[in-house]
Order: C-alpha cells, then sequence, then structure tokens
C-alpha cells in the first residue's frame, strides 16, 4: 500500500476484526468456564455444541481473506513502527495467528471442541468410578485428532506444531535434551533428601473445615494483590483460571478436609495465573495482545506465587499468626518452623498436584515422555496405563493405587489435546527461579517485603517486566529482556540445593 495516510484507518478496521474475533473466543471460555463449574451434567452434549458453534464462527472470522488482506496492507506500517510498540507488536501476533489458523480447517476446530467437551464429562465419571475402560475410546479419539491436527503443519518431529500452539519456538529437539539434563540433576537430589528421616507432616492431615479454608485462601490471595472487584473464586475438581477479560478474571480451587495445603497451594497457584492476566496493560484490552505470552511464562507466574514466595519462610513469618488463630485446635502446638518444614516435605508420591517443588518436574517429564510415545504411535492408548506405572516405578519408586490416581489423574488429555499439554508446567518451574533471581538482584528488598506482609514490591516488578506486556513479546524474547540470559535449569537447581539442603539439614550442599 502505497498511501501511508491510510495505515491508520486500516489498522482501525484490523483491530475491530480482532476485537470480534476475542468477543466469540471469550464466550466460548465462559461457557467452558460454566461447565467446568456450575453446569448441570446433563447438559454436556449441548455445551459441546455451543462452544464448537463458537469456536467455529471465531476460527472462521480469523482465517477470512480479509484478515489475510488487512495483514498485508499493513506490512509497511509494521516495518515502519518500533518493533515493542503496540501497533507492530498487535500485526505481527496477529500474522502469527492467523498463519497458524489457515493451516486449520474451521469445521476440524468444531470437531475437535465437541469431542473435548463430551470427553471431559465422560472422564469425570470414568475417574469417579476409577475405571479408565470408560474413557479410553474417547483419550482414543483425541490422540487421533490430535495426530490429524498436528498434520496440518509441516513438522520435524508430530509433537512440534501441538507443542508450538502453547509454547512457541519450542520444539522436541530443544526440550528432549533440557529435561534430560534435568532428569540427571533432580534423581540424585532426590533420591539424597528421601534417605534422610523424613520430616512429620501430620498437622496438615487434620480436619480443616471447607468453608474456614476457602475464607482463608480469600484473604491470603487477596493480600498479595488478586483484585475481587475484578475477578471470583469458585470450587472444582480440578483448578483452573479464566480470563475474559482484564476485568473479568475468574479463579478455581479445590479443597480436601483433611489436606489443608492442597487447597490453599492451588489457590494461590490460580492467583499467580490471575494476577499476570489483571496485570495486562489497559491499552491492550480488547485486543489479542490481552493474554499469556506461553503456558511455561504463564507457569512461571504461577509457581512463583504458589512456591518460591508462599513456601518461604518469610510469608509464613507474615500469615502464620493468622493462620494459627483461624485453625487453633489444629495448630496451637505447632510452631512456625514445624508447619515451614511440613509444607515444604520432600516425598515420592503418585499424584502431581500433590508432588513437593523437587520431585515435581519428575512427574511433568513422565507425561512429556509418553505424549511423545502416543504420537509417533509408539504406544497405544489401551497400554497407557501400564506404560505411566511403569515410568512411575522407574523415576519416584511407587505405582499409584488405581488409574484415578495414576492415568486418570490429570483433566488435560481428556478435556483438551495430546501433546503440548505438561511441558509448560516445567518450563514455568525453570523461569520462575530465573526471574525470581532477577527480580531480587534489581531489588534485594523483595523478600524482606515479603516477610512483613508487603507484596506490593514483588508484584509491581512482575506487572512492569512481565504482565503490563501481555503478548508482546515471545517468551524466549521475554526472558533475555529480564535476565540477559537465555533459559537455563541453573537457577532452578541452585534454588532447590539452597532450599533443601538447609532444611534437610545435610552437612554439605547437595550435589547433582
Amino acid at each position: 500500500m502505497s498511501n501511508i495516510s491510510l495505515f491508520p484507518a486500516k489498522y482501525q478496521e484490523l483491530k475491530n476484526h480482532l476485537r470480534k474475533i476475542q468477543n466469540l473466543e471469550n464466550a466460548a471460555s465462559i461457557l467452558n468456564w460454566d461447565q467446568t463449574t456450575y453446569m448441570p451434567n446433563g447438559g454436556s452434549y449441548a455445551r459441546g455444541q455451543q462452544i464448537a458453534t463458537l469456536k467455529e464462527l471465531a476460527h472462521e472470522k480469523l482465517t477470512d481473506p480479509t484478515m489475510g488482506q488487512l495483514l498485508e496492507d499493513l506490512r509497511s506500517y509494521e516495518q515502519s513502527s518500533p518493533y515493542d510498540s503496540t501497533e507492530a507488536s498487535l500485526i505481527r501476533v496477529a500474522r502469527r495467528d492467523y498463519e497458524r489458523a489457515v493451516r486449520i480447517p474451521s469445521k476440524f476446530m468444531a470437531k475437535f471442541c465437541q469431542h473435548q467437551a463430551i470427553s471431559y464429562e465422560t472422564w469425570v465419571k470414568a475417574k469417579f468410578l476409577k475405571d479408565f475402560s470408560i474413557v479410553q475410546p474417547y483419550l482414543e479419539k483425541t490422540l487421533e485428532l490430535s495426530q490429524e491436527l498436528a498434520s496440518f503443519f509441516p513438522y520435524k518431529h508430530i509433537a512440534d506444531p501441538l507443542i508450538d500452539l502453547v509454547d512457541e519456538g519450542m520444539t522436541v529437539s530443544i526440550l528432549r535434551p533440557l529435561f534430560s539434563k534435568l532428569r540427571q540433576k533432580l534423581r540424585p537430589i532426590v533420591e539424597a533428601i528421601t534417605d534422610t528421616p523424613p520430616i512429620d507432616d501430620s498437622c496438615l492431615h487434620q480436619y480443616y473445615s471447607r468453608e474456614q479454608q476457602l475464607n482463608f485462601g480469600y484473604i491470603v490471595i487477596k493480600r498479595i494483590g488478586f483484585d475481587f472487584q475484578r475477578g471470583r473464586l469458585d470450587v472444582t475438581p480440578h483448578p483452573f483460571t479464566s480470563s475474559f477479560s482484564i476485568g473479568d478474571v475468574r479463579i478455581t480451587t479445590r479443597i480436601y478436609e483433611n489436606n489443608f495445603s492442597e487447597g490453599l497451594f492451588s489457590t494461590i497457584h490460580e492467583a499467580g495465573h490471575a494476577l499476570y492476566e489483571q496485570g495486562i496493560g489497559t491499552e491492550l484490552e480488547g485486543t489479542l495482545l490481552a493474554g499469556g505470552i506461553s503456558s511455561g511464562i504463564h507457569e512461571s507466574q504461577s509457581r512463583l506465587w504458589e512456591n518460591i514466595v508462599a513456601r518461604s519462610r518469610g510469608f509464613w513469618e507474615c500469615f502464620y499468626p493468622q493462620l494459627q488463630g483461624t485453625f487453633l485446635k489444629q495448630l496451637s502446638s505447632t510452631s512456625v518452623s514445624k508447619f515451614y518444614q511440613a509444607i515444604n516435605r520432600v516425598a515420592k508420591s503418585a499424584i502431581r498436584t500433590d508432588a513437593d517443588e523437587v520431585t515435581y518436574n519428575l512427574h511433568i517429564m513422565i507425561r512429556f515422555d509418553l505424549e511423545l510415545a502416543m504420537l509417533e504411535g509408539k504406544l497405544a492408548v489401551k497400554d497407557l496405563p501400564e506404560a505411566w506405572n511403569e515410568l512411575y516405578k522407574k523415576d519416584l519408586g511407587l505405582v499409584p493405587a488405581n488409574n484415578s490416581e495414576g492415568v486418570m489423574q490429570d483433566v488435560h488429555w481428556y478435556g483438551e489435546m495430546i501433546g503440548g499439554m505438561f511441558q509448560g508446567y516445567t518450563l514455568g518451574n525453570l523461569i520462575a527461579a530465573q526471574i525470581y533471581q532477577a527480580a531480587i538482584k534489581y531489588n534485594p528488598e523483595i523478600p524482606v517485603g515479603i516477610e512483613q506482609g508487603n507484596f506490593d514490591l514483588l508484584r509491581q516488578w512482575l506487572k512492569q517486566n512481565i504482565h503490563q506486556h501481555g503478548r508482546k513479546y515471545t517468551a524466549n524474547e521475554l526472558i533475555y529482556r529480564i535476565t540477559g540470559k537465555p533459559l537455563s535449569i541453573d537457577p532452578f537447581i541452585d534454588y532447590i540445593q539452597d532450599k533443601y539442603s538447609n532444611m534437610y539439614h545435610m552437612k554439605v550442599p547437595i550435589s547433582a
């Protein structure tokens, strides 16, 4: 386009087009949130059709030739604008989304979304009955659809396009050696810790009423910065976060009355996601830039708040008196030191969401390996439970008691797809440690603030350096902007070694 005066009008036309797409996507997300919170089970088939219709309409609008022409007309405008400007970023990200979307038929998207809704409801039933055979045919269909989705893209490994959808720039060739190195570092650390006398965490496994747990969680996440005027907290079987706009970010948690830490740390984890979404710059509202960059970056925010902050000694110097006062019968004879040790107890377990910081990534890497094997055609779905148990025996020295505590424990494969579903959790742990290291280097008073109950120092640093930018940068770009280095496992390993060698009174630092 030669007439530069037409750029603003074309740019506004692009924004309006994208806003309509976002509205359709957000409407579908609201229906999905309702399905997993308050919708009666009988509505699953109709809900699948409703979500599929909205997703199909959004996909058709994104792949409309009008969109492609607008992006082409604005190419010169993008190139002449500063890279990190909202204008250049919106055009760049829209082009990336468009080029992905045009490869996927709208009818396929509708079919996949409807299947996901029905598969989710079947998983809920199968998990409750501890019967994998109920959901097996649905998972087989999910695998077929996941492989078909990957086939729409060029790839070196069939999982690469699926990983790239949620963690752009990551591939199997990058993740396999990264995870292999991490596994080699973690296994000796796990063995060193579990060879020592176990920490007593019985104080966490008493009766804690559901209502009091929810109330305390409400107090904690409000204190760290979750804005209840722009969000809400509900209870579901599997915690998640949904963002429909910067002003409407909803989180869910789950509560066990005989396990205090599960509910609280799930709540804080989801609040970490929500702080990211609520912290996006208001000028990005209503655009496709108003969202998280990647699964790994998003998980870095939730894991940072859940583990590095909320499992720190300083955090409980602030909150423990209030917790002890709320649960006086349960905790009156438990010191803050004992409580701190209990919530950081390292133990080999079958359940990912119950796992401690040290063993957690082993759970993720098991799932990653199984995803690749299924996508490669090396592992049939019918053999998945056995393969799952074998890897748990190898990496963690145990076998789950049943398939509900094993292969069916996570919703991801049953409500979404196979491929790209789990690597973001481990990437998040690694990124969180690297980012927090940069944050306290910038402001050494952040840990002091946490101990004093002042979370503004950390939250504002995160907002300034991560949250406000939305999707402007790729994950790799953002990590380098913040830390001056590419992604590394070293800050995470250093953090784990320092924290747990002290906690478990190792005579020398744990060595991998």
